[in-house]
């Protein structure tokens, strides 16, 4: 790892740290932690979590799409990752029906605030040329897989008594995502940093990616 990219680490780790002691703030996930988590709760919270792998998907394909030549093998990366990730959806949508809800009910459910703005922020960012800023995302969204989806999972199945196929989505990013942060890691010392600024674009955008996707957990059931 070169010291510059030593470097963005350690400012991404800050962004984490300070990410993760606000989520302990949001109102469903305190619930979680308390052991108050509802049923509704869980309906919710699947219906926010497809929104945003339905548009996350088509946010890489874009970012992908604005990678010119000089990056053939990063471009590659970002498309491998969108079609990994595509399909997540079902499992979303099979979990929402093993809890008793339809998937008319989660297919149609209108998007939160912050959803919204989340999604305009990553395809805004997404559309630039070269967007390899967005690797400043990659670390806050794939890092909550990481840390934190299987222990959601888990407390979500023991608190509503579920079965395994109700929490499967978190179960499996929590044992599949450190994988893409090994990619992540690939990415970072590409030599990517050598672009003017890069490095301050990078943890500035997981700077505002953590912002917005608490938006979107705080908002969770507002629209």
């Amino acid at each position: 790892m070169s010291q510059s990219s030593e470097m963005v680490m350690r400012n991404l780790l800050i962004v984490w740290t300070d990410f993760e002691s606000r989520l302990n703030t949001v109102p469903l996930l305190k619930k979680l932690s308390n052991g108050r988590f509802t049923l509704e709760d869980y309906k919710l919270l699947l219906i926010n979590h497809r929104q945003q792998v339905v548009e996350g998907s088509r946010w890489i394909s874009r970012a992908a799409s604005s990678i010119t030549s000089d990056y053939l093998e990063l471009r590659s990366s970002f498309l491998s990752h969108s079609i990994t990730e595509h399909r997540d959806y079902e499992m979303l949508e099979r979990q929402y029906v093993e809890i008793g809800g339809s998937l008319d009910e989660i297919r149609s459910a209108p998007k939160n605030i912050g959803t919204e703005i989340f999604h305009s922020y990553m395809f805004q960012q997404s559309s630039m040329e070269n967007p390899f800023q967005l690797l400043g995302s990659m670390f806050i969204i794939e890092g909550l897989g990481q840390r934190k989806a299987k222990s959601w999972g888990i407390a979500i199945k023991e608190q509503l008594k579920l079965s395994d196929a109700a929490v499967e989505f978190y179960v499996y990013h929590g044992e599949n995502d450190p994988q893409h942060m090994e990619e992540f890691d690939t990415a970072l010392n590409s030599g990517i940093l050598e672009i003017e600024g890069m490095g301050e674009r990078i943890v500035k955008t997981a700077k505002i990616t953590a912002l917005l996707y608490e938006l979107q957990l705080r908002e969770i059931g507002n629209y």
